[in-house]
């Protein structure tokens, strides 16, 4: 189980984990510096089936469960965006999404029912046509070219986001808390 977390930070949802997965993936100022941290951690077998901390493959879905999906492999990195696209496709100040591994997300049901939109000048937006629920975002011009997001899974991913992007488009109703995540004013895969 790997946990994002940025250096010197405490991780108290990593005391829930078994002594099997005591790592926690801390990330520097950038994604692609990653460290490892152990940190040592104990959670009952009742706690941990109950969170489904832990499970590979991961999985999730859409509200009225007509599209599911799992992840293969640990989470390798999760960020906030502040878009304006993510404020309004999400109806939140900012979005929370995971990026998995290369080849290790994949669509179990409903590929049928997914329905994308791809503006111009960024990635596609899938989401159930169904019930509306967002899903995860293609950009193949990313590092981590899916972004799946966090509310969807199932469980708790066991991954925290560490970085910010597009804070110049931050709601102005609900501030930026002060947690020393890196902040890039627009894309981070852009940032010089």
């Amino acid at each position: 189980m790997w946990q994002a977390a940025t250096p010197g930070a405490t991780c108290a949802a990593a005391s829930r984990l078994r002594p099997e997965a005591v790592f926690t993936r801390a990330f520097g100022s950038s994604v692609r510096d990653a460290a490892v941290v152990c940190v040592p951690v104990t959670c009952t077998d009742a706690e941990e089936s109950e969170s489904g901390m832990g499970d590979i493959p991961l999985t999730g879905g859409c509200n009225c469960g007509s599209v599911r999906f799992e992840v293969a492999e640990p989470l390798v990195a999760a960020s906030y965006c502040h878009c304006r696209r993510c404020q309004r496709r999400s109806g939140a100040a900012a979005s929370p999404n995971a990026h998995p591994a290369p080849g290790t997300f994949r669509i179990v049901a409903g590929k049928d029912r997914l329905r994308s939109w791809k503006p111009g000048d960024g990635g596609e937006k899938w989401f159930c046509g169904d019930c509306g629920s967002s899903l995860f975002g293609f950009n193949p011009s990313h590092a981590e070219p899916i972004g799946i997001r966090m509310g969807t899974f199932d469980y708790d991913p066991g991954i925290r986001p560490s970085v910010r992007q597009f804070v110049a488009d931050a709601a102005p109703w609900e501030p930026i808390p002060d947690d020393g995540l890196p902040r890039h004013a627009e894309s981070r895969h852009h940032a010089g």
